[in-house]
């Protein structure tokens, strides 16, 4: 893999590590700023509305600028309002800063998905986004629980300066290293219509629905790990770094995994990757006040929804094909929807008094509706073969 893929990995790094590390420090926050506990999960939440709503735009609007240029504008801005939200002591602005990071993560990943694949050969998509997303999972393994120890030591404050001082060096690496890409050197690339009509092929539609789900899924029980593992396991707060890190662990196995398994022979594996998620959720769910057994399934659960969701990711890419500008946006987008659906229903679950191991119902049912998906997909093809 060329070394500027590892470059826009370690971007991605600073970037996850502050879409995730609110799965820790959410407690925190919300005494510090007197609110409830669902309501900063509402901030993963409004990350997430942000990335739905940006990777579309901000791929649409910079699909005639140069990729690198765009690459540092949206790192830089991403990079500022971590300072904003270090330095606010209000709610809503910490909400707000959370919205703009949203869209300044979604621009980058959205170019950066397109910039990564555009960097190796056509049949090598899968390894190529894996590389990309190993820094989302390294950010599960270092930096979620890095930012969670730190906001207990010196506060969650403490966690977004930490964010803000990572995507220094990153800037700096993207804007030494990382090449003029084909779209800064070539000539018009296929008309912003043409490719959102790309959305309109029932198969990628299928794959977009799918891959939302497993995220739902996943961000649904991560967004309110902290409280299961104190309240339902009866762990100590001194514990939740440590289970975030297996959690992460278990999301970086599944990733480079998926690396291999994307390219080739990816429908053959995900349909009992699939099924085998859904009961893990339901496994946890019923096992999580048994301290061993809980610990025990979280990284298997990170593995495999990690797993899941990068092989959905690099089926879009492939399934998108005629949309080399806006394929990243779809999936970014996509997983998205799904970061944003399954943390408020996980907080709905729980401000409805279901206690704190609803969230992990919700994934296994998100994980349900997927399974039916799937079929239904599955039927559609077998009926136009």
């Amino acid at each position: 893999m060329p070394f500027p893929l590892y470059l826009l990995g370690l971007a991605v790094f600073a970037q996850s590590t502050s879409e995730f590390m609110l799965a820790g420090l959410a407690p925190d926050i919300a005494r510090d700023l007197g609110v409830s506990v669902p309501t900063a999960g509402t901030l993963t939440s409004a990350f997430a509305v942000g990335m739905i709503v940006g990777a579309p735009l901000t791929a649409l609007l910079g699909r005639r600028r140069p990729g690198r240029q765009s690459l540092l504008v949206f790192l830089g801005v991403f990079l500022a309002v971590h300072v904003v939200g270090a330095l606010t002591g209000d709610f809503s602005v910490l909400l707000a800063t959370r919205v703009l990071a949203a869209l300044a993560n979604a621009g980058f990943l959205a170019v950066g998905l397109t910039a990564a694949t555009a960097m190796v050969a056509p049949d090598a998509k899968g390894r190529a986004t894996a590389v990309l997303l190993g820094g989302t999972t390294l950010a599960c393994v270092v930096g979620v629980p890095a930012g969670a120890a730190l906001g207990q030591l010196l506060g969650w404050r403490s966690a977004f300066w930490a964010v803000a001082l990572m995507s220094a060096p990153a800037l700096l690496a993207v804007a030494r290293s990382v090449p003029r890409g084909p779209a800064d050197t070539a000539g018009p690339g296929p008309d912003a219509r043409a490719e959102l009509r790309a959305l309109r092929r029932p198969r990628l539609r299928s794959v977009l629905c799918l891959a939302a789900l497993v995220n739902g899924a996943t961000f649904c029980t991560f967004t309110y790990l902290a409280p299961l593992v104190t309240e339902v396991c009866g762990l100590e707060a001194r514990w939740v770094p440590a289970v975030l890190a297996l959690f992460g662990a278990g999301a970086f196995a599944g990733v480079t995994a998926a690396g291999r398994l994307a390219d080739r022979g990816a429908r053959a594996v995900l349909p009992a990757a699939g099924a085998a998620l859904l009961a893990g959720w339901a496994a946890l769910a019923v096992a999580a006040g048994q301290p061993a057994a809980a610990v025990a399934l979280v990284p298997v659960l990170g593995l495999l929804a990690f797993g899941v969701g990068s092989t959905l990711v690099t089926r879009v890419l492939y399934e998108a094909v005629d949309a080399p500008s806006l394929g990243g946006a779809f999936a970014t987008s996509a997983l998205n929807v799904g970061a944003a659906l399954g943390p408020a229903l996980g907080g709905a679950a729980l401000d409805g008094g279901l206690g704190h191991r609803s969230p992990v119902w919700v994934s296994a049912l998100l994980m349900a509706v997927a399974g039916l998906v799937a079929r239904g997909s599955a039927r559609r093809r077998e009926r136009t073969a």
